[in-house]
């Protein structure tokens, strides 16, 4: 089961019961109002006294997922290496040594979709525990578990990280109970659910709840977007069903928030109308044809909006493009706010990340977008995700520990307005920071921890590019900036900084 703090992923719901009146107080429109009540309170046809008769048709189909894997684990280094007293151990100059591997498991569940035996659970679920280097292991076997307790060996016939998502195959002489995906997009808030499970490892587990919001966006990812749910989840549920009323799946139980680590009640599945398509394409050998713009991206949060006098709640804002990509072949820059794609706008539930996605590569789309004060459109054409073994072999950044640099030398305006003292930036401390020396910005030498500064996370060593995209050369710049923002009646100041070892991205500091 993967966790969720703050607002994550998950699975499924919990139960509810209607109460209703059943005695009229006296007057007549009193009466009339009781009556409105009643007709618009009384639950739709269908909705059952109890779940036995639709949970023993569907579990039969529902399975336990487990995995036999071997992971490698760092081997403990002399904690005395390069002291006087590494020869206590025996090993001063020794060089680091290999991991070593051990056997390790894991559980989940699934459903079979086919009489054939195909089976639907988490990439999560079936993938050796990764970092970022990659995975730390490799899964030798992976076994399914009937609820009758017949087990089988499990082939992977595909997977994909991106959705989370991974399909097996099973084989016997006769045919497997199925089940089969539903329309998750006529899903309703208040829906009743029920969910089928391998929690903690107890084998076939039912929970029932309602729907308590549709497409949460829980990570801003091309697939974060689930169906919450008030369903009692727990690690093992992670790849089973969320049924509705006719038995449909509707959802693929996959996270929880949980501030203590068990169930608190919210859980996310993913919806159908999202990993049926996926599945089908795994199935067949294919490989996931996902749109990609080339960029990274953030929401533009409320200092943002108020920085760049933009509306609430809209658009993200361009950190990183990366070359040879459809965004800088359109003339996309850091700092741009996409504000719509393809005549969508871009929201926090609807976010340029899963836009783009659902995209065909090859499709030419407007991106409208924000740069600098003034709304302009581009037109570009959609690329195809990289695989992750092509995202692997990009170029990654390796911080160092920050240079040392003469104390700040600004006047107090910015310390007063925004908590930073700042340095001219020059060839020396450019070349300190691991900078080209052709660089122009200032440095910041000092931030007040309790400012708005300190709490984003700028440090001594920063290296403040541009402000409300004006390019700052000097101390004298970035206090002329900051002080015409304020005037302006602005509350936070747009920054682009970089950091020794990282590509510059922007940021919003409030004033004080």
């Amino acid at each position: 089961m993967r966790y969720a703090y703050g607002l994550t992923s998950a699975l499924l719901v919990g139960g509810a019961a209607i109460s209703l009146v059943t005695g009229f107080p006296a007057g007549a429109q009193v009466a009339q109002n009781e009556g409105l009540l009643m007709e618009r309170a009384v639950p739709r046809a269908g909705a059952p006294e109890s779940f036995a008769d639709l949970t023993a048709q569907l579990q039969p189909a529902v399975v336990n997922i487990s995995t036999r894997q071997r992971v490698e684990v760092p081997r403990n280094a002399n904690p005395f290496a390069g002291t006087p007293f590494a020869d206590l151990f025996g090993q001063r100059g020794a060089q680091p040594q290999a991991p070593v591997t051990r056997e390790a498991q894991s559980l989940g569940s699934g459903f079979i979709i086919s009489a054939d035996g195909f089976v639907v659970t988490n990439n999560h679920v079936i993938s050796p525990p990764s970092d970022s280097s990659g995975p730390r292991g490799t899964v030798e076997e992976i076994t399914v578990t009937m609820p009758d307790g017949t087990e089988y060996p499990a082939e992977l016939v595909g997977n994909d990280a991106a959705s989370d998502l991974a399909v097996l195959k099973i084989s016997r002489g006769e045919p497997f109970p199925f089940v089969k995906f539903g329309d998750s997009a006529q899903t309703r808030v208040g829906d009743w659910v029920i969910a089928i499970g391998n929690p903690f490892g107890l084998g076939g587990t039912v929970t029932s709840g309602i729907v308590s919001a549709v497409y949460r966006n829980a990570g801003g990812g091309a697939y974060d977007r689930y169906l919450q749910t008030d369903a009692s989840i727990n690690r093992g549920n992670s790849g089973g069903p969320l049924f509705d009323m006719k038995g449909n799946v509707i959802g693929i139980n996959n996270a929880i928030f949980s501030p203590s680590g068990g169930n608190v009640g919210i859980g996310f599945a993913i919806p159908a109308d999202v990993a049926a398509p996926i599945v089908d394409q795994l199935k067949s050998g294919k490989r996931i044809e996902r749109g990609y713009l080339g960029v990274s991206i953030q929401p533009v949060s409320a200092d943002m909006a108020n920085a760049l006098g933009l509306p609430r709640n809209r658009g993200e804002i361009v950190q990183v493009v990366r070359d040879d990509s459809p965004a800088a072949s359109a003339g996309i820059e850091p700092g741009d706010v996409v504000t719509k794609v393809n005549n969508k706008e871009i929201t926090s539930d609807q976010t340029l990340s899963f836009l783009v996605a659902n995209i065909a590569p090859g499709t030419r789309i407007p991106v409208e977008l924000y740069r600098e004060g003034t709304r302009r459109t581009v037109t570009l054409t959609v690329g195809q995700f990289p695989t992750e073994a092509e995202l692997a072999e990009e170029p990654a950044f390796d911080p160092d520990a920050e240079a040392p640099m003469p104390e700040g030398q600004s006047s107090g305006a910015l310390e007063q307005s925004l908590g930073l003292q700042v340095i001219p930036l020059t060839q020396q401390i450019a070349g300190q920071l691991g900078l080209p020396a052709s660089t122009s910005g200032v440095v910041v030498a000092a931030v007040d921890p309790n400012s708005d500064a300190g709490t984003k996370g700028l440090r001594r060593g920063d290296v403040i590019l541009s402000a409300n995209y004006k390019s700052v050369t000097s101390p004298a710049d970035l206090e002329r900036v900051a002080k015409e923002a304020r005037d302006s009646g602005r509350e936070a100041l747009f920054l682009r900084f970089q950091r020794r070892g990282n590509p510059p991205v922007y940021t919003s500091i409030r004033f004080r």
